[in-house]
């Protein structure tokens, strides 16, 4: 299991680093200081669970479990020294809420209930995008996907990690993932299952909703009934 740390305390990282070097089919993927360096990572290392700090400079944890929130992976384990948290915590689907100092015990016992959670939704290992970012080879989880955008020729892919690019159109990411993949306009496609609602502007303009992002992408007059019977659908 891979496994991301999130604190802005040097001392709460170093120490959970030793703690999980005692657990069992745990890899330390990283360790990072803030909400931003998280979510630049996550494309990069592909964990599978965040141990996440609450109270943090920039984004706070609670933000980053929002952005994260109805995504297959990484699954958060919140560590904080609070405890008036917890509420919110499970609201955003933590798998567990351990509170400073972190014992070996509770620790393992979340990396159980993240383990456990983790297989009922299996990883395809197929659901890759393949690009580059600055200049290196990469990949990205479809389910890590907010939005594919044609510019010139290349594709941009927004995920919570940031951006890839990919020389392959529009058109042929479309084809190749046919039920994954659904288009708002000429230049965007979205994964099917980030599509939460509809907003319709005073000047008749229609924003798409995107589940886990602030992202909202226009649709055209031709998608658009598409998308609203695919909402209906649910």
């Amino acid at each position: 299991m891979r496994v991301l740390i999130v604190d802005d305390e040097p001392l709460a990282r170093a120490r959970l680093t030793s703690l999980l070097g005692d657990c069992h089919d745990v890899e330390v993927v990283g360790s990072v200081a803030d909400g931003e360096a998280a979510l630049e990572a996550l494309g990069r290392l592909q964990p599978d669970v965040l141990l996440l700090d609450i109270n943090m400079p920039g984004m706070s944890g609670t933000a980053l479990a929002q952005r994260l929130a109805g995504s297959k992976r990484p699954l958060v384990v919140f560590c904080t020294a609070y405890e008036g948290h917890a509420l919110q915590a499970f609201e955003l689907g933590a798998v567990d809420y351990l509170l400073k100092p972190v014992r070996l015990e509770r620790l393992n016992e979340a990396l159980q209930r993240a383990r456990q959670r983790l297989q009922h939704t299996p990883r395809d290992s197929g659901n890759y995008l393949h690009g580059r970012l600055r200049g290196e080879q990469v990949r990205v989880a479809l389910d890590d996907v907010i939005s594919l955008l044609a510019d010139e020729k290349y594709v941009v892919v927004q995920h919570r990690g940031g951006q890839l690019l990919l020389e392959d159109s529009l058109r042929q990411l479309e084809e190749a993932y046919p039920e994954t993949l659904i288009r708002l306009h000429r230049n965007c496609l979205v994964p099917a299952q980030r599509l939460i609602g509809l907003k319709t502007l005073a000047d008749g303009r229609v924003l798409a909703r995107l589940g886990g992002t602030e992202l909202m992408p226009e649709v055209s007059r031709r998608n658009l009934p598409a998308l609203r019977k695919l909402l209906r659908m649910g």
